[in-house]
């Protein structure tokens, strides 16, 4: 069961990038995936979340109308795209499942987590 969170990469301000959570060895059907942020020297903070069903996001205010987080079941991704990136978004973004989750913003509602991809906004 791993989950793996992939995209990242160094861009330019107001620039954008499509991060990717791929899941294997396990269906991610029934699991809510929420998306984590970790800053050097900060604490990990929610980014955005979906339910199993697909048919409810959440997101930070920091991120919202900025972020869309989307899934897709039939390749076992779920999807979070990043547009007018600022230097605040800088930091590792960590992918998580909750099965049969709400989309929950707390952490320790998820089961599984990703190893992290490291976006960089420069400029």
């Amino acid at each position: 069961v791993q989950l793996q969170a992939s995209g990242g990469g160094l861009v330019q301000v107001g620039g954008s990038l499509r991060l990717s959570c791929t899941a294997s060895g396990f269906a991610l059907d029934y699991y809510a995936i929420g998306w984590f942020r970790q800053a050097p020297g900060k604490e990990r903070e929610f980014v955005a979340s979906i339910n199993w069903r697909g048919g409810a996001t959440n997101y930070h205010n920091s991120v919202k109308g900025r972020f869309t987080i989307s899934r897709d079941d039939a390749k076992n991704t779920v999807y979070l795209q990043m547009n007018f990136l600022k230097p605040e978004d800088t930091a590792v973004y960590y992918c998580a499942a909750d099965l049969l989750g709400s989309g929950s913003s707390d952490s320790p509602s998820y089961d599984y987590w990703g190893q992290g991809t490291l976006v960089t906004v420069s400029g």
